[in-house]
């Protein structure tokens, strides 16, 4: 898995961290404590439940803090000349499709967002490709060829997702 984020995407998972240890956290900690106060614990639905979400929200502040360690920021090219970290790529697929994405770190992906991993397969077949490049992409439903239309440092405006 790469290490690479873009500064909002670290931004991000800094502020998600925050939350959960400053607001979600401390919040949770108080309802288990107010339900273990009201006596049987073992019919308890709200110990029961606060006690599981305690779980996740340590669970999810161990991974966060292990990530947040590792992970660096990456810079986006003010030109790329081909596809590289950080930069919005739009293609246009066999039927006339176009599709613009963003290739991110694997911390940050949302495809619905237009954000995809570098990591993936079609972010590892669009890397280092130039404009009017052929692209092959292999996905589970078959390949896909595409033919790359633009590399942006900014997403377009109106760009398809």
């Amino acid at each position: 898995m790469t290490n690479l984020i873009t500064a909002e995407g670290l931004k991000n998972l800094e502020n998600e961290y925050d939350y959960l240890w400053r607001v979600e956290r401390p919040k949770v900690v108080q309802g288990v404590s107010d339900a273990a106060a009201e006596g049987d614990r073992s019919e308890n639905a709200e110990y029961i439940y606060g006690k599981k979400r305690l779980r996740e929200i340590d669970r999810k502040l161990k991974h966060l803090g292990s990530r947040l360690k590792l992970l660096r920021v990456g810079t986006t090219p003010a030109n790329p000349g081909s596809v590289s970290f950080g930069c919005w790529v739009t293609y246009e697929e066999e039927n006339g499709a176009e599709r613009c994405y963003r290739l991110v770190g694997p911390d940050e992906f949302d495809v619905g967002a237009g954000r995809i991993s570098i990591d993936s397969p079609v972010g590892q077949a669009l890397l280092h490709k130039k404009i009017d490049d052929e692209v092959t992409i292999r996905r589970p439903s078959g390949e896909l060829m595409v033919v790359i239309t633009d590399i942006s440092p900014t997403r377009p405006a109106g760009a398809p997702v």
